[in-house]
């Protein structure tokens, strides 16, 4: 709904008028335009014209559609007047009902003024873009000035029309002119004499008219394959520019995955071009240069037109199957008769710099890598889909120093031969995939992923294959972490700036600097190769790690803004140290992969107050026993930072108690205890009663307490702590879970398997 964003801010400075003429109240009201705004421009208006009566079915359809989503808009509709207005108009355009395919024609019309009207100089402000693409000039082939390049062809074919008749005159006239001469008079009078002059004056006048237009016919026929040129090359950018933005969706930039645009117009020229070529095949005289110009431009559009519209996945496991989808954007134009098939074949960096040349060596085997293209008639497309393609194998090239495989690019290379109508010789065409890093381990996914993410993130348009830099300021590497984190978790919630200076912290490994990082270059080998201090893992295994767990597990507590997430524990101890006993903050592990823990304030033995870090809670732990039951298991956490009660906080993720079991099972029950709590928690000594007395009873046992490993990295240093007066006071209190078993009541227990459970 691009073009309706525009003309929605364009109308408010036209006349009431003009915007009642654009948009018929009686026909085709604006309340249609504005509610139906994607929907419509989604559609090929474009194709309908009067005389082709086959279409009416399709005008049909689509005038249906109209009116059964304004009905339902109207039904949705909270407000009375509106939700009657819009009944009401799709009441008036059951009208059509008789005459579609001139409402086709209409909504095609509206829509072409819309974009001469936006081709027009106004003083308004334009809607914020997402430009990706950088380029000197306008990227987007823009329909106004396609709409001019018809009319101008509409022009040649109209002046060679007019040419003609003037030619078929001009040939009557001469031969008038021979019937006139005879012999000359005696007398020298000859009653025809006159009549000659103005025959021969008017042949004179016929030959200057048609000199004159052929000279107009030549201009206008070199205008109109410079219109073409430029409207192709505009189309071609645009084209790059979207194959740049699915690029950049990797990392979670928005992309508009919609092809029908960029179809249409690619037909509207192909149109434009073979209309410009039969004009110059009607000359007479032959125009070498403007033909040779529009071969050119043939052969680029039918090359240019290949695009892979569902990219294979960017790290592909050997012996894995995989899908992709290729799509010619002429499909509806390629000769009948032969199948075009598309082969597919994987390329490594040195074969994808040399495209125009024959690969090589093949680097790899892939199965199931032929398909065909086949034309969709219901969405209008033409695609060749791999659904079960493989790689068997890869033949890796020599690498250099510390090179690992999971640093290696290929990309699949996708080639064909095809006709087009109304072209006597078949093209080559092809085109790549984005790249990809072959594994044969899931084990080196997570670095090879890595290796797509720095591609997708710091490479060059219009790069050579597949070069990227080798450092790159952090202002974009956090700008890449923020997108990619809040694309993947599906939140709205960025990280903010504690988290950014946290993060470059821990990147550069200076945890006192508090200067701004934004222009100090961060590099490959800091992101992805060499591991953090004191860890034996890089930065970016832990920050997928942390982005993993936040996906599974904490989106919603992450997005309703619950989680402070990356901090250091110096800038922890700032802002908790004057908080009053139980406030507490969630936040990332910086020690672990994928964890995530609670740092508290508690009472010290000296009457003052420490900060407690309880040991980081992993995937593993979240899915035994969701984060917002535990918050609600431990009593020593009392408010959410700043000052929020956690029971108000966190009360909708509270688990509901289970019901009691059925078939007479003792139930059992899950709780987090921390530290010195959870050592107290052993029951009191079992009472035995003989069964024989009471063949009922219930019988209690301590339960078997299995205390996790202490984690010294997630303890505050002593010299940050103010308030500490010894080092027990920073340990990381280690949760602890364990099972209750209430005494079950009217329940028959096996004696002995109780008396073997309590001698283990």
């Amino acid at each position: 709904m691009a073009q309706w964003l525009h003309m929605s801010q364009l109308i408010q400075c036209l006349s009431d008028e003009t915007v009642n003429n654009l948009y018929p109240p009686s026909a085709f009201p604006i309340e249609v335009r504005h509610f139906l705004a994607e929907w419509i421009e989604s559609q090929r208006w474009d194709d309908f014209v009067l005389e082709k009566v086959e279409q009416e079915s399709q005008s049909r359809a689509l005038l249906d559609q109209i009116i059964s989503m304004l009905q339902s808009i109207a039904q949705q509709n909270a407000n009375v007047v509106d939700r009657m207005k819009l009944m009401q108009i799709s009441r008036n355009m059951t009208m059509f009902q008789q005459q579609p395919l001139q409402f086709g024609v209409m909504v095609r019309d509206i829509l072409r003024k819309e974009r001469v009207l936006l081709g027009t100089p106004t003083q308004i402000p334009n809607p914020p873009q997402y430009q990706q693409y950088p380029s000197t000039e306008s990227s987007f082939p823009n329909m106004q000035d396609v709409d001019h390049l018809v009319l101008k062809v509409l022009e040649v074919q109209d002046i060679r029309q007019k040419m003609h008749q003037l030619q078929e005159e001009l040939n009557w006239e001469r031969q008038n002119y021979e019937g006139l001469q005879g012999p000359i008079q005696p007398n020298g009078l000859d009653p025809a004499k006159s009549e000659i002059q103005k025959l021969q004056s008017h042949i004179q006048q016929l030959e200057y008219n048609v000199k004159a237009m052929a000279t107009k016919r030549f201009q206008l026929l070199q205008e109109c394959v410079d219109c073409l040129d430029q409207c192709q090359t505009r189309l071609v950018t645009r084209l790059k520019a979207w194959r740049w933005e699915q690029h950049k969706a990797t990392i979670g930039h928005p992309f508009d995955e919609n092809l029908n645009p960029l179809q249409t117009w690619c037909e509207q020229l192909l149109g434009v071009n073979g209309k410009l070529r039969q004009e110059l095949m009607l000359i007479v005289e032959t125009i070498p240069e403007l033909q040779e110009r529009l071969g050119q431009l043939l052969q680029v559009l039918i090359q240019s037109s290949l695009v892979v519209d569902k990219q294979p996945p960017q790290v592909i496991k050997t012996q894995s199957k995989f899908s992709t989808t290729v799509r010619y954007l002429l499909g509806e134009k390629v000769a009948p008769g032969k199948p075009v098939v598309l082969k597919a074949q994987i390329i490594n960096e040195l074969q994808a710099r040399n495209l125009g040349s024959v690969p090589g060596d093949n680097v790899g085997e892939l199965i199931n890598n032929t398909a065909i293209l086949e034309h969709n008639t219901a969405s209008k497309s033409t695609c060749a889909t791999f659904r079960n393609m493989s790689i068997k194998k890869i033949k890796r090239a020599d690498r250099k120093g510390s090179e690992s495989v999971t640093e290696e690019k290929f990309a699949l290379l996708f080639s064909t031969e095809i006709t087009i109508t109304g072209c006597d010789t078949p093209y080559r065409i092809q085109t790549i995939s984005l790249p990809v890093v072959v594994i044969v381990h899931g084990s080196q996914d997570n670095n090879a992923l890595a290796t797509i993410i720095w591609d997708c993130a710091f490479s060059e348009p219009d790069r050579v294959p597949f070069v990227v830099p080798e450092r790159v300021p952090w202002r974009m590497m956090y700008s890449t972490l923020n997108s990619k984190f809040t694309s993947e978790v599906q939140t709205q919630h960025n990280l903010d700036h504690y988290n950014q200076h946290f993060l470059a912290q821990k990147i550069f490994d200076k945890p006192d600097f508090a200067d701004d990082f934004s222009n100090m270059m961060v590099s490959w080998a800091q992101f992805n190769k060499e591991v953090l201090p004191g860890r034996p893992f890089t930065f970016w295994q832990w920050f997928e790690g942390v982005m993993d767990l936040t996906k599974r597990h904490l989106k919603t507590y992450w997005s309703e803004g619950l989680i402070f997430g990356f901090i250091g524990k110096q800038h922890l101890h700032l802002i908790l140290k004057d908080r009053p006993n139980g406030t507490f903050l969630l936040r990332f592990s910086d020690s672990e992969i994928g964890g995530i823990t609670i740092a508290y304030v508690s009472a010290s033995e000296n009457g003052g107050l420490k900060i407690q870090n309880i040991q980081p809670f992993t995937k593993r732990d979240l899915e035994i026993r969701s984060l917002g039951d535990r918050i609600r298991d431990i009593n020593h956490i009392t408010h959410l930072y700043p000052e929020f009660p956690k029971h108000e906080v966190f009360k909708k993720f509270y688990s509901e108690p289970q019901p009691s079991p059925v078939g007479g099972y003792i139930p059992v029950s899950l709780r987090t205890k921390v530290g010195m709590e959870a050592g107290s928690a052993t029951p009191p000594p079992p009472i035995m009663t003989p069964m024989a007395e009471n063949p009922h009873s219930s019988v209690t046992f301590p339960v078997r307490q299995f205390q996790q490993p202490f984690s010294p990295q997630e303890s505050i240093p002593q010299d940050i702590m103010e308030t500490a007066t010894n080092s027990d006071e920073f340990s990381s209190p280690s949760p602890v879970v364990f099972t209750e078993l209430p005494a079950g009541n009217n329940m028959d227990l096996d004696l002995d398997s109780i008396l073997q459970t309590l001698n283990n």
